[in-house]
């Protein structure tokens, strides 16, 4: 995979059937690998996990993300493709912060932005991540990203913009940084909400060794909550899988090491060898 900071959206078993749809839908798009369990692939060039967990977690819009399109053509065309069956949360027109845009919650219950834009302005990457601070964590989204540029050596934030009136000024309504080598974006919600971040939609770090496996678990769970086989939740509500980058090889080439996972909070690389 080649981005080290991974999207994983979590599916009641359809998460194949969704893989599918979406590379149809994007371009640049295409499953690379796939088991009953986890499938694996880039969407519109960004890389992303799914997993067949059950009914446990559902997604919902306090994860997004924003595609950015160059030509209103090439945007019209995906729209019309994957708002078949999706919930309109704002309609696909003029708005004061982009010529075209708009943002629908698919048959999935992903979230997705869709944005006429310069992709220079988002470091050629076409998917962006997008992270909404509502509810219970409405106003935190400053406090996130100075966490976030203390948790990552690479945090390099690229543009923000706040309310400036209303219920919500002075709170974040845009920025824009790069953690990892991959674009995000953040906001505070506009207006109020009743959910927040879930399992739903997490995000996974790819380490190279226990050591940096190690730092980002003990970061994020020092005031965060520790579960189950290497996910754990920031203080600010955000779900992380903290993994080794060779899980793949781990899970294929030790006979137990599923199991012993399954056991594990923090992953322990060289107890998945045994």
């Amino acid at each position: 995979m080649k981005n080290k900071l991974i999207p994983a959206i979590w599916y009641d078993q359809n998460g194949l059937e969704a893989f599918d749809y979406y590379t149809a839908v994007f371009p640049n798009s295409d499953i690379y690998k796939s088991n009953p369990v986890v499938i694996q692939a880039s969407i519109a060039g960004l890389d992303f996990i799914g997993i067949n967990g059950g009914p446990m977690f559902k997604p919902n819009p306090s994860i997004s993300f924003m595609v950015v399109f160059e030509s209103k053509e090439a945007l019209q065309q995906a729209w019309d493709q994957l708002i078949q069956g999706s919930n309109i949360l704002m309609p696909l027109t003029q708005y004061p912060f982009s010529a075209y845009y708009g943002w629908l919650e698919d048959r999935f219950q992903i979230n997705w932005q869709f944005y006429l834009g310069k992709l220079a302005d988002v470091n050629n990457q076409a998917v962006v991540p997008t992270l909404m601070f509502g509810s219970k964590h409405q106003g935190q989204c400053q406090e996130a990203l100075d966490f976030y540029q203390k948790l990552f050596s690479d945090f390099e934030l690229q543009g923000i913009l706040k309310y400036t009136e209303g219920q919500y000024q002075g709170q974040i309504q845009h920025a824009q940084f790069r953690i990892l080598g991959t674009t995000m974006a953040a906001m505070d919600s506009g207006v109020p909400q009743d959910f927040t971040f879930d399992e739903g939609v997490s995000l996974t770090i790819t380490c190279k060794d226990q050591e940096e496996i190690d730092y980002y678990w003990d970061s994020i769970c020092r005031e965060g909550k520790e579960s189950q086989c290497g996910w754990c939740q920031d203080v600010y509500g955000v779900n992380w899988q903290i993994v080794p980058e060779n899980m793949d090889f781990l899970m294929e080439n030790h006979l137990h090491a599923g199991q012993r996972l399954m056991k594990m909070r923090k992953i322990n690389i060289a107890e998945l060898m045994q």
